[in-house]
């Protein structure tokens, strides 16, 4: 039997990464000019997969909850004592758009940095959130109804204007902690935001050799129910996991694509 070896991740925060990076070099860097010694490290310490982490496009909403909370606050100054607002840009898992930014390259210089990396051996990892989206993705106020909703205001929710009225969207979360209030609740008991989450995960695969699934047991039909009770079905449950189905669809396209977690 052939076996196959284990991948071995090595994870960056490419916020931070890339800005310390560019303090080191004295040089203005992006995804698409990281110098080579990094990639040629990277290979001699024997990680086959680099993740990273954070890459894709935050938003002003999100960014101001992050700037909100005093909790978050108070750990900002144990982690960078004197940060400034201007050092915040929001959390990278309440994702505005599956594009990189351009003070980090671009889609072009993701393509870049993914075609070092193949230079060198090694493989590209990115996030996927599938439970939320970010309160400043297009699909809040363009398709507000793939996401858990109520005609009136709940704990948890926020308003968001519909050519129909207001409706209010739930705040992603986990059953035993309080709500995200920088995301929105994708609802994944309705098929059409199951198939646009399903096409949104094709699209990150298109551009990687793998994924970090953050909250993954999130989707799975009896947790989603028991987290989403107070709020009504607007469609019957569905009968088959979203995971399989989208796994066996992303690996058909990409034979060796991995899922993580």
């Amino acid at each position: 039997m052939l076996t196959l070896p284990c991948p071995l991740l090595y994870e960056i925060n490419t916020r931070a990464w890339l800005r310390a990076l560019a303090e080191q070099t004295g040089k203005a860097l992006t995804l698409a000019n990281v110098p080579e010694a990094e990639f040629a490290a990277w290979r001699d310490l024997g990680f086959t997969h680099i993740w990273l982490m954070g890459v894709w496009t935050t938003g002003p909403l999100a960014r101001a909850e992050a700037l909100k909370h005093s909790d978050l606050r108070q750990a900002y100054d144990r982690v960078l004592p004197g940060w400034t607002e201007a050092d915040v840009a929001g959390s990278p898992y309440a994702i505005g758009d599956y594009r990189v930014p351009r003070a980090l390259g671009g889609d072009t210089g993701l393509e870049r940095f993914r075609y070092n990396l193949q230079r060198f051996g090694l493989k590209l990892v990115l996030d996927f959130v599938p439970n939320h989206l970010g309160v400043d993705h297009p699909w809040v106020k363009d398709r507000p109804r793939l996401f858990v909703h109520s005609p009136t205001e709940l704990p948890g929710t926020f308003m968001q204007l519909t050519a129909a009225g207001p409706l209010w969207l739930a705040h992603g979360k986990d059953p035993y902690f309080p709500a995200w209030s920088d995301v929105a609740q994708v609802d994944y008991r309705r098929a059409d935001a199951r198939e646009a989450m399903r096409q949104l995960l094709q699209s990150v695969a298109n551009r990687c050799d793998g994924v970090r699934c953050d909250m993954a047991m999130l989707l799975l039909n009896d947790v989603f129910a028991k987290t989403w009770e107070r709020f009504p079905a607007t469609a019957p449950p569905p009968l088959e996991e979203f995971w399989p189905g989208a796994i066996n669809a992303v690996k058909h396209a990409h034979p060796g694509f991995l899922f993580l977690a």
